[in-house]
């Protein structure tokens, strides 16, 4: 697992892991039963406080990421693929919405708005 926390983003610490560690499921990087750095591990590791993992867990713990053992560690949960692709489509309807309504705020119209998306399309999968 590889993390790097940048401090001047306007995204908090704690989301940065989540984040992160949401990828790394979602890509096969972490694998079910994988066991994750304990917090204080990972907050030595990070150079962060343990109280930042200690949160960033247990968001990946409510939503269904992770499963903390008590005395044992904290694991990838064994999910359906199913439900992680629902997530998943989940969070990126959420951030197009987000960048739909910016859009609306700065005035563009839909016509400009499709464009820039295609030309945004272009770049990423292509």
């Amino acid at each position: 697992m590889h993390i790097i926390i940048h401090h001047s983003s306007m995204v908090p610490i704690y989301e940065q892991i989540v984040n992160r560690i949401k990828t790394e499921i979602s890509r096969g990087e972490l694998l079910p039963d994988t066991m994750l750095p304990s917090v204080r591990g990972l907050s030595n590791q990070l150079k962060i406080s343990a109280l930042t993992v200690k949160k960033a867990y247990d968001c990946l713990e409510e939503e269904g990421y992770v499963v903390t053992v008590h005395g044992k560690g904290t694991f990838v949960a064994r999910s359906n693929p199913e439900l992680l692709a629902e997530a998943q489509q989940r969070e990126v309807e959420e951030a197009f919405s987000a960048a739909l309504e910016r859009a609306r705020d700065c005035g563009m119209d839909a016509d400009r708005v499709r464009q820039l998306f295609a030309l945004m399309m272009e770049e990423y999968y292509d």
